[in-house]
Formats: C-alpha cells, sequence, structure tokens
C-alpha cells in the first residue's frame, strides 16, 4: 500500500516536472534561433551600413579629386595634383571593396558596372584637361571651355550613388524590421520562459510540500506498523521465554514425581535387605568371608539411600526464610567462597553491577549455594586464565543475573539434559549441583536458563521477580 502511494506521488511529480521542462526546453530552442537570427539581421545591417559609408566615400573622394583638379589649374600647385592622384588612387580601392561587398547582390553589381562608366568617364575627361593644360604652357585647357566636365556628369555620378544609397537604405530597413521583430519575439519567449520559471517553481513547492505531507503521513503509518511488529515481537519472545519456563517447570515436577516414586520403590526393598543381611548375620555368625561381604552389602545400601536422599532433596520444596538483601553483595559472598577455585585456575572475574539495583527478598544462604554451583561450573569450564563476567541489572519487574563465562560451551543435544538429576559432562561430577540450583531458582518464583554454544562458552540467566513495594 505504502509503495503504491509512493509511486503515484512519484509519477505525478515526474510528469508535471517533464511537461515544465519540455516548456522551458521549447522557449531556450526557440530563443536560441531567434537570437542566431538577429545576429544574422545584424550582420547584414553592419554590411548595409559599411556599403553605404563607402558609397559616401566615393562621392567625397570624387568631389576631392575634382576640387583638387580645379584649384590645380588655377594656381598651378603640383601639391593640389598630388591630392588629386591620391582621391583617384583611394577612389578605385573603395571601388574595389563596394564591388566585394556587394557580390551577392546582382541589381547593385548592375548599378556599380554604371557608377564604374560614369566615374571612369569622368576621370578620363580630367586626364584630358590636365594633358592639354600641360601641353597649352598653363592656359585654361579647351575641354573646359567646351565644358567636357559639365555639371551633368556629376550630376550623373550622384543620382546613381543615391540610386544605390536608397537600395541599400531600403535593405536596411527590411533588415531593421526583421531584427525588431525577432527581438520582440526574444523578449516575449523570455517572459514566457520566466513565467515557465516561476510556475515550475510554485509548482515544485506545492509539490514538495504535498509529498512531505503524504510522507509523514506514511512514515508516521510506517512507524506505527513497525512499533506494532516490535510488540508483537516483544509478546512472542515473552511468550517463548514462559514457554521454555514452563516446560522447565514440568520438567522439574516430573523429575519429583519420578523420583519420590523411585524413592519409594528403591527404599522399601532396600529397607528388607538390610533386614534380611541383619538376620542371616545373626543366624550365620561372623567369620573373616562373610564380614567382607556383610560389610560390602551394607555400604552399597547405604550409598543408594544416600543417592536416592540427594535426589530428593534436589526436588523437594524446602522450607525457605527470606530476608531482603543487595543481589551485588550475594553474588560476592559467592564468589568469596569459591576464592580458592578461582586463584587456583587464574580466573578473571569481571563485574557489571547496577548500583541501583534494589534490594529483594531471598533466602540468602540457599540463593548463595545456588550462584556457587553456578560460580563452579563456569570456572571448571574455563579451565586456566579463562574469564567469569557476572552482571545484573533490572529490567521491568525483574532483578536479572548474567553469568557469563568463555569456556569449552555445550552442545544442543547436552543443553536439553542440563538440569536433569544426575546427567553432567563431568568426569567426577554427580550431575545433582545444577538440578539443586534450578531447586532453589524455582523455589523463589524465579527463573533459570542457559544458553551455549561449543567453543563460545556458556551463559546462565537467572532472573527473580521483584515486589511492587520494592520498585525504585
Amino acid at each position: 500500500m505504502f509503495k503504491n502511494i509512493l509511486d503515484k506521488m512519484a509519477n505525478r511529480t515526474r510528469v508535471g516536472f517533464f511537461a515544465a521542462l519540455f516548456l522551458l526546453f521549447l522557449s531556450y530552442i526557440l530563443t536560441l534561433i531567434s537570437t542566431r537570427e538577429v545576429e544574422v539581421q545584424d550582420f547584414w545591417i553592419n554590411h548595409t551600413n559599411e556599403v553605404i559609408h563607402n558609397l559616401d566615400n566615393i562621392q567625397g573622394l570624387i568631389t576631392e579629386a575634382e576640387s583638387s583638379f580645379r584649384g590645380y589649374l588655377l594656381t598651378n600647385d603640383n601639391n593640389l595634383l598630388k591630392t588629386y592622384d591620391k582621391s583617384l588612387k583611394k577612389t578605385d580601392s573603395t571601388f574595389e571593396k563596394l564591388r566585394l561587398l556587394m557580390i551577392d547582390n546582382k541589381e547593385q553589381q548592375n548599378n556599380m558596372d554604371t557608377l564604374h562608366f560614369l566615374i571612369d568617364q569622368k576621370f578620363l575627361s580630367i586626364e584630358n584637361a590636365i594633358s592639354e593644360y600641360a601641353q597649352t604652357h598653363k592656359t585654361l585647357p579647351k575641354t573646359l571651355n567646351e565644358n567636357q566636365l559639365t555639371i551633368s556628369k556629376t550630376n550623373a555620378i550622384a543620382g546613381e550613388l543615391n540610386t544605390m544609397k536608397n537600395a541599400e537604405t531600403t535593405l536596411w530597413n527590411q533588415r531593421a524590421k526583421s531584427v525588431s521583430k525577432y527581438s520582440g519575439l526574444i523578449q516575449v519567449l523570455n517572459m514566457i520562459s520566466i513565467i515557465i520559471a516561476v510556475i515550475l517553481t510554485f509548482y515544485s513547492l506545492i509539490v514538495y510540500n504535498k509529498e512531505n505531507k503524504e510522507k509523514r503521513k506514511v512514515s508516521i503509518k510506517a512507524d506505527q506498523y513497525k512499533a506494532q511488529l516490535q510488540s508483537r515481537i516483544k509478546q512472542l519472545a515473552d511468550l517463548n521465554t514462559e514457554l521454555i519456563e514452563l516446560r522447565n517447570l514440568e520438567k522439574y515436577a516430573v523429575t519429583g514425581r519420578v523420583a519420590r516414586v523411585i524413592a519409594h520403590e528403591v527404599r522399601n526393598p532396600l529397607t528388607n535387605i538390610n533386614l534380611a543381611t541383619e538376620q542371616l548375620k545373626s543366624e550365620i555368625g561372623e567369620t573373616e568371608n562373610t564380614e567382607m561381604l556383610f560389610s560390602m552389602i551394607k555400604r552399597n545400601s547405604e550409598r543408594i539411600n544416600q543417592l536416592v536422599s540427594d535426589l530428593l532433596d534436589t526436588t523437594r520444596v524446602s522450607e525457605l526464610k527470606f530476608s531482603k538483601a543487595s543481589i551485588n553483595d550475594i553474588i560476592d559472598e559467592s564468589l568469596s567462597l569459591a576464592l580458592d577455585r578461582i586463584e587456583l585456575n587464574r580466573v578473571q572475574v569481571i563485574k557489571h553491577y547496577d548500583p541501583e539495583i534494589c534490594p529483594i527478598s531471598v533466602d540468602i544462604e540457599k540463593i548463595k549455594i545456588a550462584f556457587l554451583n553456578i560460580i563452579v561450573n563456569g570456572i571448571e569450564a574455563t579451565g586456566e586464565s579463562g574469564i567469569l563476567e557476572i552482571s545484573t541489572n533490572k529490567k521491568d519487574d525483574k532483578c536479572v543475573v548474567k553469568f557469563n563465562d568463555n569456556g569449552i560451551g555445550m552442545s544442543k543435544s547436552d543443553m536439553d539434559r542440563l538440569f536433569e538429576p544426575y546427567f553432567t559432562t563431568k568426569e567426577k561430577g554427580n550431575g545433582l549441583g545444577l538440578a539443586n540450583t534450578q531447586n532453589i531458582i524455582l523455589g523463589h518464583k524465579g527463573s533459570i536458563s542457559a544458553e551455549s554454544e561449543l567453543g563460545k562458552g556458556t551463559v546462565f540467566t537467572v532472573s527473580f521477580v521483584i515486589p511492587r513495594d520494592n520498585d525504585a
């Protein structure tokens, strides 16, 4: 469900942003095309301006050349003739530049041919006049008197230049309009881009706020489900712990019943055996051989009776003398009872006591015996230079004690029989220590469990219920 909600939000977001980005991209493409067109038209406007400027230069140079020529005729100043020559050369170079500028304009090329002809005619007349003037020894040339350099030729050149300038001016106006049109389009596109950007910004904020709210809702629901899941896991863990404790209690109750049945079934025949032995002893009399046999029967009878008594002790609910005491102090006293073993095996004891743990009501002496059995097992499991960690803490309404050793550990099959009477993995053990420990802990309405893995050690966990009036 959460995945579908997140997918829908993501799809809406992707569609919205894709549409906005597509519009922005289209706007930028059109802006780029328009800008490129403006650049082209701007180039041609500058081209037209340059053509008009060169046409003006040609007109000015022709006027300058004619003025220098006339001044030379009137003053006979050779410097003016030099000025004329310079103007003539500049006119030719400017004309060639114009021809290159107008190479793509056929109409203007025709106008250039006409202009070139008129200019050649005018300068030819001037050259003839200069030659005639040089031959007549400084008298006015006849060509002038015949009006060969008439104003009509000058006017024709001026008219042709004006025609060309008008044509270029028309092109300039057309290109200026095109630039203005594309500039307006660019402004419109820029405004559209700004509007799209503003809309996209607001859309992003709206989508972000909406998605953020929905994500918070989804996150809250996920946290609720997570809390429910954790609660159920805890309930299952508690139920599993209770189940293990119930199984231990059931095994303990079954062991007690079996022990009482065995005690009854064994002690009655054993009593008959003892009575029969005493009768035989009085009737047969004592000899060396009979004394040895009677002694063997008695010794083994007493051993069987003691074993039955020990078995009953491990399953019988004994009378407890309760008093309040600190669990930390009880552990320390149990450790002092095992001090010789600890020092002999050079075992390192590490304590992690909760200093704020409240006192509990227990039979101190019996609890010390129970803890001592666990401590001795840990010492023997670790061997020399082992580590035994002991920790106490308060969890919910229970006082929890953990004994953790780094010994050889136990297999799963051994763990299943751990608290059974007479079960032991030690060569010289009788298998009643942990059974007695379990009897004491269960007698205090507590619980005891163990976790172990071969090669990694064993952890014994003992917990006692803390009465409510003792809660800190």
